[in-house]
């Protein structure tokens, strides 16, 4: 079992996460326990802006270990997301010893000394004695021969470099996946994984995650900020606002130094919380001062 001591139970992870800012209810705070515990991954999807992203991150915090993260997106290739050759470094090396009479071996130029690590291959070689966080964010990003890659991988926690051999994990990395499910993931992939959907949190949990991610903001402001963004994903948009973008609007008024949430300051900062101009237009057309909740 992986050095855990300080997250014996599901409770005292969900207060590590508190600690670190990371509002997670029980169901979350089950799934990212049984991650660790059990050894399988994470499959967390959600709509933008729910704090998937965040969970991962607050869980290495949480930790206190190393976070390895891989920003998945079209083209990327297994090579790319688990190691390189430093060819440059190869380069000079063959240079340096051709100017000394040398004739250097493929064995001499392919060693650890030329390899490049990338995410997947450090979570692989992370020493511990605590499990990596490795995150593999928007996975839904990624091509389907990726997908297949990953998922043969995670189910082995080893990978396999030709010039050097077989790598498995010591201590194989806690893997979350992220997705905003902008395509369907392959049913092999989610039969390795727990799953967990986050979903938009109700106006007074916006609130306090507002409190603790803006704290310098006048306190009233997370008050009246997250019950307008509820107003605002009643609404047709194109992209409905999450919690991030409660978080940048709060951010964004406390900047501006507003003395209150009018339809004036509203108008001002709307590019903080409404990110498409046909959303904007939509909200005009509801109208801002009923969608911005009374003092």
């Amino acid at each position: 079992m992986p050095d855990l001591p300080a997250v014996p139970d599901v409770d005292a992870l969900r207060a590590a996460l508190d600690d670190v800012g990371y509002l997670a209810d029980d169901a979350l705070a089950t799934a990212l326990f049984l991650a660790m515990r059990i050894g399988q991954p994470l499959l967390l999807e959600g709509e933008p802006g729910v704090g998937k992203t965040r969970a991962a991150t607050a869980l290495a915090e949480a930790l206190d270990t190393t976070l390895l993260r891989l920003q998945c997106y079209e083209g990327l290739t297994a090579g790319e997301a688990l190691y390189e050759w430093n060819y440059p470094r190869q380069l000079l090396s063959i240079r340096l010893a051709e100017s000394r009479g040398e004739q250097l071996r493929d064995a001499d130029l392919f060693t650890e000394d030329y390899l490049l690590a990338r995410p997947l291959l450090a979570a692989i070689s992370h020493p511990g004695p605590r499990p990596a966080v490795l995150l593999i964010d928007e996975i839904d990003r990624a091509d389907d021969e990726f997908e297949a890659f990953l998922f043969e991988m995670l189910a082995e926690s080893a990978v396999t470099i030709p010039e050097l051999g077989t790598r498995r994990a010591i201590v194989p990395p806690v893997a979350v996946l992220t997705s905003n499910r902008t395509r369907d993931l392959h049913d092999a992939l989610k039969r390795r994984c727990l799953y967990h959907w986050i979903g938009y949190p109700d106006p007074r949990r916006v609130e306090e995650i507002i409190r603790r991610r803006v704290p310098e903001a006048a306190g009233w402001l997370a008050s009246r900020v997250a019950p307008a963004v509820q107003r605002f994903r009643a609404l047709d948009l194109l992209k409905p606002p999450g919690v991030a973008e409660a978080i940048s609007w709060t951010t964004a008024l406390h900047v501006l130094g507003v003395a209150d949430l009018d339809v004036a300051a509203a108008e001002r900062t709307l590019g903080a919380v409404l990110k498409y101009d046909e959303d904007a237009a939509t909200a005009r057309a509801a109208g801002l001062a009923t969608l911005i909740p009374h003092a």
